[in-house]
């Protein structure tokens, strides 16, 4: 899949769908369908519009990418959401980006979709323009639940990854550089993979997960250890089950599957330690390894 900016879009006809599409979830993929060409936006316009009320993000603009790409989409246009773009009107838009840059022949957007200075665009207004065809796709529901991105972060933070999963269609994912720790888990026999939690995105809530790194299982801890002290940081810590490799500044993703249980301080390390066996061995039998 190409990768543009809006600025360097080559001329030609365009199928395309327009959306932020944080999660690439279920809705969005409805929306996407049938198009050759995604629009979005980089950054999140709530974190230009409102940055005191923006969402934890559940993708960055490179695991949206990876997420759009395995739809098949021939190609992702990254509109740079600034001051400058914020101020078109929404006749402004259709004229000069959709119809102008991307040469629309078809939109596709999701009903609640805004756009142009005060979000005053609407699907309507798409659906008015003679010079391309709008397909407007409802909210999509899951056994009577609307999938949404921000019902999804709900989800996520409350560390109910397998009721996300079925939102988004995929296992929730998290991406980040592995960095030294204090080689606690090793000496304790689980060496893990530690990875600190951006504060812009989305991770799952405090707890232990079953997940998967590649082709590898894991059990995942986030939390702040409270076993070991009452001030750390939060921190990820990933244990990779029958591997033992050099991950120091590689970039994991991990593939979320279910939780385990919520985290707890532990009386002693030895009872961490029989916790952490059990851990281990329920996450084998969710992920079969």
């Amino acid at each position: 899949m190409q990768v543009t900016l809006l600025g360097d879009a080559a001329s030609r006809s365009r199928r395309v769908a327009l959306g932020e599409f944080d999660g690439v979830h279920l809705g969005h993929r409805e929306v996407i369908a049938g198009s050759d060409t995604v629009v979005t936006f980089e950054p999140h316009p709530r974190w230009v519009l409102r940055p005191d009320d923006a969402p934890k993000l559940l993708t960055t603009l490179e695991a949206k990418t990876e997420l759009i790409a395995e739809l098949g989409v021939d190609e992702l246009v990254v509109i740079p959401f600034d001051d400058r773009f914020r101020a078109q009107t929404p006749s402004e838009f259709i004229d000069d980006v959709l119809v102008r840059r991307l040469g629309a022949t078809h939109v596709s957007v999701g009903e609640n979709f805004r756009f142009g200075a005060g979000a005053a665009g609407d699907p309507e207004l798409l659906a008015a323009d003679p010079r391309f065809r709008t397909r407007v796709v409802r909210l999509v529901e899951v056994d009577g639940e609307v999938v949404s991105s921000s019902h999804i972060r709900a989800l996520v933070a409350a560390g109910d990854v397998e009721h996300a999963a079925r939102f988004l269609g995929a296992p929730f994912r998290l991406r980040g550089t592995v960095v030294h720790g204090d080689g606690r888990g090793r000496g304790l026999g689980f060496p893990t993979a530690n990875i600190v939690p951006d504060e812009r995105l989305a991770y799952p809530g405090f707890g232990v997960y079953a997940a998967r790194v590649g082709d590898a299982c894991a059990a995942v801890s986030i939390g702040v250890r409270p076993t070991f002290g009452s001030s750390l940081a939060p921190l990820i810590e990933a244990y990779l089950l029958d591997r033992d490799e050099d991950l120091y500044g590689r970039k994991l993703r991990l593939d979320f599957i279910s939780r385990l249980r919520g985290e707890r301080r532990f009386d002693s390390v030895e009872a961490l330690v029989a916790q952490m066996l059990l851990d281990v061995e329920r996450t084998r039998e969710l992920c079969g390894c």
